[in-house]
């Protein structure tokens, strides 16, 4: 045997096979075990003292520091999630039913997550998203229909308001909401949850009824809107595809 020569007496190409199934396998637990900084431990149907982690296990706490200098602990002790709603059943899973009004209780397609009550930044340090009038930088494209001006219709087919100005994502360059007057106050209307009518000049919900939007939550500053204010008002909407109206929480057959 030579001396030095490792090709004479090992499968070199199936050792690197081995180390690289090994590689991917640790990869793998590294991926999944960092994915449960956020969501976890999960809360138990069946009892309190039930901690719920799965395999991997959470990893231990980390410090991230973000973009505005400020510090965030991952994973961290945090307060119970109370959820306004009775399950019908008694058993693990059951469905919850919404308690008061379904449209604002957080339940189901109306449920939302509580990030930090404060404006989203761009790279720069700049609020993420504004209205066109905040931000003389930003228009509507010539070959787009200028949506302001234009009346929204809910989903009974009444007039809801009229849109008074659009709000604009300064990183992504396209617009979020649609600012609508409903009668002496000025709500935001997702644009993901609108369907624009240019001939008719109309903008028309299919999620909400026109009086609905009345109840549209709102937001603290007349320019900006928070994190946690964006999660409420896209919850708003979603809840209305199921709780806008009886019907739509009736089963279809």
């Amino acid at each position: 045997m030579e001396q030095g020569s490792l090709g004479s007496y090992m499968d070199v190409a199936q050792v690197a096979l081995y180390v690289f199934w090994a590689f991917f396998a640790a990869l793998i637990y590294y991926l999944h075990r960092e994915n449960k900084r956020e969501g976890y431990p999960l809360e138990s149907d069946r009892s309190p003292y039930v901690t719920v982690q799965g395999f991997p296990p959470i990893p231990e706490p980390k410090t991230f520091h973000l973009h505005d200098g400020s510090t965030v602990l991952a994973p961290r002790k945090e307060a119970p999630e109370t959820v306004n709603g009775t399950p019908v059943g008694r058993f693990p899973g059951a469905p919850i039913e919404p308690n008061g009004d379904p449209m604002t209780a957080g339940v189901g397609p109306g449920a939302w997550a509580r990030r930090a009550d404060k404006p989203d930044l761009t790279a720069d340090g700049r609020v993420k998203i504004v209205p066109l009038r905040a931000d003389p930088e930003f228009t509507v494209a010539g070959e787009d229909p200028d949506p302001r001006g234009f009346a929204v219709i809910g989903a009974d087919g009444n007039v809801a308001g009229k849109v008074t100005d659009a709000w604009v994502d300064r990183s992504e360059v396209l617009f979020r909401y649609f600012e609508v007057d409903v009668g002496g106050r000025s709500v935001l209307l997702p644009v993901n949850f609108s369907r624009v009518d240019a001939e008719g000049k109309r903008i028309k919900v299919a999620s909400i009824l026109a009086a609905q939007f009345a109840g549209v939550p709102g937001t603290k500053a007349k320019d900006s809107i928070t994190m946690l204010e964006e999660e409420k008002v896209m919850a708003y909407f979603g809840a209305g595809t199921l709780y806008a109206t009886p019907q739509r929480a009736e089963p279809l057959l």
